[in-house]
């Protein structure tokens, strides 16, 4: 089942977003597999970090909150609030994809 995540983070907390963001990225790099899509939420300047949007395929929300709670963002503190939504993805997408690797 996909479960969306809505992880706002804590007001002044870009450089504790970058120092761990290379843990988090690792972290996303075991679950490849199963993320739908995932990325930063911004500000309206498109640049900057203030929290994360995750949609990933996990077997209960048991395995999808007990993998949140061991994730580097979390652990370290940056998140301000969590949410956790069971998603039925109904749309096809069509935007929003970074460009192809040559």
């Amino acid at each position: 089942m996909l479960f969306a995540f809505i992880l706002q983070d804590k007001p002044g907390s870009a450089d504790l977003r970058a120092s761990v963001r290379p843990e988090h990225k690792s972290y996303l790099a075991a679950v490849q597999d199963r993320i739908a899509f995932a990325g930063p939420l911004t500000d309206d300047d498109g640049l900057s970090m203030i929290g994360s949007l995750l949609v990933i395929d996990f077997a209960s929300r048991d395995a999808a909150q007990a993998w949140l709670a061991a994730e580097p963002f979390t652990r370290a503190g940056l998140y301000a609030s969590t949410a956790v939504h069971a998603f039925s993805n109904l749309w096809p997408q069509k935007a929003g994809f970074p460009p192809a690797q040559a």
